[in-house]
């Protein structure tokens, strides 16, 4: 094991914050986690924060990487893997489940454990299930190792799309039509669960979007113009995720809101809008990351209509107990009215992804909110809060 990353002398006193930034992991969102972790990883502030990269495999082993952000970028409309920048096959690392205790150790087969030093703080830039869902957060809370990001509950709030909704609407955020299928119903009458789609299209009309219910980055969602394509749409959303959520279309514009947690509380940024790509049906996954379909910012809104959305995504932000960072998708429907379609509590993080892009014409830089967020983390106690 390479140990030129690491601490040398993790018991001396005065030290720098150290900051293990987390991604990777066991979701279909690993290799879009790592390009977020890259563009981190360059970002953060090596003179303030001591940086410790650790990635999770697909397998869900979690291993000391080189800390290499330039091999963590999209290269030939692939995206990076874990595996290609660990350190050793063998081992891994371990948080203690302790929270008296922030050190972290490397273990490997016939080995006497490594002490890799205590982390101060976690960035956590993983996306979808066993990492944005609260399962992270959970072991976190558990080390109490305070970490960038929302608690268990707005994280688990903010990676299922039906609770999500649920929240919003018990808060009076307006959402649009949409059905849920859990596991049991396909298993109890598949063909019932498939008339409650059908249903759904009788009464708003084609064409539908079906999702997995726990996912993002728009992964396995499949618009469907017709009953002709609804079986493989949902064989598709079930190969990610055995709920599925299905949405009627909303008529309108697509306005996203980022909002940033600082020092007095939440504030939202300037929207930004999201055209209808040109090469693709909807805004999906090789639209936002492969052929980075841009976004206007600020979106062309009057300020009205630009104070309204940022203020609902404050509310939204609110509604879900979130900290430190959340994107807020809306529709501008055709009779002037904001629908929130979700949030996202770890967004894409790239530097060519939207919730940066609208800090930065905001007025914070990358840098900038890379560094807000850790500092947010570090004021931040764990535990109930």
């Amino acid at each position: 094991m390479s140990t030129k990353n690491l601490p040398q002398n993790p018991e001396q006193p005065a030290r720098k914050p150290r900051v293990a930034v987390v991604f990777g992991g066991r979701s279909s969102e690993h290799g879009i986690s790592m390009v977020t972790a890259g563009a981190v990883l360059t970002a953060i502030d090596r003179t303030k924060y001591d940086v410790l990269p650790i990635g999770i495999t697909r397998e869900g082993r979690w291993v000391l990487t080189a800390d290499e952000p330039e091999r963590m970028a999209i290269t030939d409309r692939r995206t990076p893997e874990v595996d290609d920048l660990a350190e050793a096959h063998e081992g891994g690392v371990v948080l203690p489940v302790d929270p008296t205790s922030r050190e972290v150790v490397y273990s490997e087969p016939g080995s006497v454990p490594k002490a890799l030093g205590e982390v101060d703080v976690v960035f956590p830039v993983l996306h979808g299930p066993y990492g944005e869902d609260g399962t992270l957060q959970g072991l976190l809370e558990l080390s109490g190792v305070p970490y960038v990001g929302s608690g268990v509950l707005s994280s688990a709030v903010g990676q299922d799309k039906e609770y999500m909704k649920r929240v919003f609407t018990s808060f009076g955020l307006k959402v649009g039509p949409y059905v849920v299928i859990r596991p049991r119903e396909w298993e109890r009458d598949a063909s019932a669960a498939r008339k409650k789609i059908i249903d759904l299209a009788g009464e708003h009309g084609w064409p539908l979007f079906v999702k997995p219910a726990r996912a993002g980055s728009s992964i396995g969602i499949t618009k469907v113009d017709d009953l002709a394509g609804l079986d493989e749409a949902i064989a598709e959303a079930r190969r990610h995720d055995p709920k599925i959520l299905v949405e009627a279309a909303l008529r309108g514009r697509e306005i996203e809101c980022g909002v940033l947690e600082f020092e007095d509380g939440p504030r939202a940024s300037v929207p930004a809008e999201i055209p209808p790509p040109d090469a693709h049906a909807y805004y999906d996954f090789e639209a936002k990351y492969i052929d980075s379909t841009p976004g206007v910012v600020p979106a062309p809104l009057t300020e009205e209509q630009t104070a309204e959305v940022r203020r609902l995504a404050v509310e939204a932000f609110e509604a879900a107990s979130c900290e430190g960072l959340v994107r807020a998708d809306f529709f501008l429907t055709e009779d002037g009215e904001f629908v929130i379609n979700e949030i996202n509590t770890m967004p894409g993080f790239t530097p060519i992804s939207m919730y940066p892009q609208m800090w930065q014409a905001t007025g914070v830089s990358y840098p900038e909110l890379v560094d807000r967020l850790v500092q947010a983390a570090l004021r931040r106690p764990t535990g109930l809060r």
